[in-house]
């Protein structure tokens, strides 16, 4: 490789000084405008879109469910055990990865290129996530619309789509209490309504014949892509904005659903039923193992979005604090989503007359079919579901954001030159492409869809992803350096707590995790409905596709270099020599790449890869005043030309505009 030595030039530059001969030909250039990039308008922006992210729709269907489940309040030893094993060491190390280099989950494998892949993994799994999380939110949307009326729409019966089957729960009102009238219902009104009217699953045969698009559904759909892009249409600068509301106000909602719930009569049934201890479940693994899955997925770690947000911090931002206060803040925010949700159950256990755990559900069923009918029992109860399914709205519109701005970062950071200029145009692109991949899930058999893509596209590879991004940085770029990259960030470096965690505990976790999931792995279901041998083999399939990816990256890098393999791995594990904090004033120690004097507002990195030589790199990084922009611009844009010249483009540039302010190093 031809490098140049670092020197304050104080001549003008000519084409020789950077390329001899040998080297002039076609080159492709990245440009990265670190001051362009963008990052939040303040520290709260960031603290609360984490928060947002974090807390999610999983936090109010999904740990309520498992935790009684799983031993009631004896579920939060294990939780909370693995909560600071793993949650907190890998949340922290991805919020230090994405800050220190402020790029996105690809353009940050810089620090080991040869683990490109994961990066590229991650992707795919967010860009799979988010086409069905919008879906979600879509069944969001309708069932808010449907609360805009004086009688709920699932409240009776006899209407066009329910049948013979359907039987009101009916209470009368005494001097003691209400008391139930009809105990023998086979199918509740509100589960009628989501099947067969909102979903219209009677109109498919299976996965296989998805039937005809509903077009309620449908218009959902697109509304939720269009709140989205109009959220992230300015990146951070607009969704920073939006989560000042979308992340405080469902603890608002979820706080009056909690005292409304608590004042219920039969409340403390469903608060004890939910949290009385059952200690003898701590002597199943199984329950460990949920612990360990619900703290994975419910903190987003591996999904690239904790990467993103921290990828627009200021360069010393205190992410250790807000590790914490984040972490901490979604553990208790589903320990009071079950009060709030078991509140209600245990007035809906008593209104009709049958234990809590015939009316507890988790995931959709109880979002979008028990909770909506325990709302018929309350008076307003339009009032009490709309604000229920605003939160949720909330909720998911948060971790939306965060899986949108990942994919148009990454992106955008490996193509700035092209995209960065567009970026709300490109942003626009992906939620068009997402909307209509996600059509199929409005058709009558969507739902199908939806429960494959929930079961496979972040199940076994988001894990496999995890690790080899735990392995890359602990192991092969190096522990002791990771420390000192924080410290220069942080003033400090991480205890021995997160060295133990990021080299031992976390990723032994994780592996337990992987075999624990491929070892008890079970088929897809819906209710009764079984999936055929070709869909579990398609979504087996797209589970693996993402861990595929990790080898494929792999095998890229070592034929991008030169030598035997192993000189050929050991190169492409090496940081890139352009790794490190994007702005010139953070560079310091072995990231210093000027000679003092090189003051600039604004840095320009320049990464020329040459088309004709697997091992042809040529590294420069100038310090650029506004004076010289012009020409410098003039030779970029020369430099993307199909059939420009080094030697002419560079010949184009006039250094002299820019004084000695010009620094070119390798």
């Amino acid at each position: 490789m031809k490098k140049l030595q670092g020197a304050h030039l104080r001549k003008p530059v000519t084409p020789d000084l950077l390329m001899t001969p040998s080297d002039q030909g076609d080159v492709d250039l990245d440009v990265d405008f670190a001051a362009d990039r963008g990052n939040w308008t303040g520290k709260l922006d960031f603290l609360l879109s984490c928060i947002g992210y974090c807390v999610g729709l999983g936090n109010v269907w999904r740990f309520p469910y498992r935790a009684y489940t799983n031993g009631g309040g004896a579920f939060l030893v294990p939780y909370f055990l693995m909560l600071a094993i793993c949650g907190i060491p890998l949340f922290f190390l991805e919020l230090s990865l994405g800050q220190f280099s402020s790029l996105g989950p690809l353009a940050v494998w810089k620090i080991s290129p040869l683990f490109k892949g994961a990066g590229a993994a991650m992707l795919l799994i967010v860009g799979l996530v988010a086409i069905y999380y919008n879906m979600i939110i879509a069944y969001v949307l309708f069932y808010l619309f449907a609360s805009l009326t004086s009688d709920l729409p699932w409240e009776h019966c006899g209407n066009w789509w329910n049948t013979e089957l359907c039987l009101e729960h009916r209470v009368s009102k005494d001097g003691n209490g209400a008391l139930p009238l009809n105990l023998t219902c086979t199918v509740s009104p509100s589960e009628e309504y989501w099947s067969r009217y909102v979903l219209h699953i009677q109109g498919s045969q299976g996965i296989g014949s998805p039937g005809e698009i509903r077009w309620n559904l449908c218009l959902c759909l697109l509304l939720a892509w269009v709140i989205v892009f109009l959220c992230i249409l300015k990146g951070v600068k607009s969704s920073g904005k939006v989560v000042y509301f979308t992340a405080t106000f469902p603890y608002l909602i979820l706080l009056m659903l909690l005292v409304r719930g608590v004042t219920l009569p039969g409340a403390w049934k469903g608060i004890q039923f939910y949290l009385t201890p059952q200690f003898h479940h701590l002597l199943s693994s199984k329950v460990w193992i949920e612990a360990a899955l619900q703290i994975f997925y419910s903190l987003g770690v591996g999904f690239g979005g904790l990467l993103t947000f921290a990828s627009y911090n200021t360069f010393h931002q205190n992410i250790y604090r807000d590790t914490f206060i984040v972490t901490l803040g979604n553990a208790i925010t589903s320990i009071l989503a079950g009060f709030a949700i078991f509140s209600v159950l245990g007035y809906m256990s008593q209104e009709l007359g049958v234990p809590v755990d015939q009316v507890a559900k988790a995931g959709p069923g109880l979002a979008f079919v028990v909770y909506p009918q325990a709302m018929t029992m309350l008076p307003l109860s339009p009032f009490w579901s709309f604000l229920f399914f605003f939160m949720l709205l909330t909720l998911g519109l948060d971790s939306q954001f965060a899986f949108l701005e990942t994919i148009v970062t990454a992106v955008t950071d490996e193509f700035p030159y092209y995209l960065r200029p567009k970026k709300a145009v490109f942003s626009g692109l992906i939620c068009v492409a997402m909307y209509l991949m996600g059509l199929i899930l409005t058709t009558d058999g969507g739902m199908y869809w939806l429960v494959l893509l929930d079961d496979y596209s972040a199940s076994f590879g988001l894990m496999v992803v995890v690790i080899t991004t735990c392995l890359a940085v602990t192991r092969v770029y190096g522990i002791q350096r990771f420390c000192r990259d924080i410290h220069m960030m942080l003033g400090f470096k991480p205890g021995l707590y997160f060295r133990a965690c990021w080299l031992f505990l976390s990723p032994a976790t994780l592996l337990a995790l992987l075999v624990y999931s491929i070892v008890k792995y079970q088929p897809s279901e819906y209710g009764s409905y079984r999936f055929p041998p070709w869909a579990e083999l398609l979504g087996i399939l797209m589970g693996l596709l993402s861990c595929l990816m990790i080898p494929a990256g792999m095998l890229v890098a070592v034929l991008r270099e030169e030598g035997s393999l192993w000189e050929r791995l050991q190169q492409a594990s090496r940081p890139a020599m352009d790794w490190g904090p994007s702005l010139e004033e953070n560079r310091t120690g072995m990231y210093v790449a000027t000679l003092a004097g090189s003051q600039s507002p604004k840095p320009l990195m320049v990464h020329m890869r040459k088309g004709t030589s697997a091992r042809g790199l040529l590294y420069a990084r100038m310090t650029v005043s506004a004076a010289c922009i012009g020409s410098t611009d003039k030779m970029l844009s020369c430099l993307q030309g199909a059939h420009s010249s080094a030697e002419t483009c560079l010949g184009d540039f006039k250094p002299e505009i820019c004084g000695e302010e010009v620094t070119v190093v390798g």
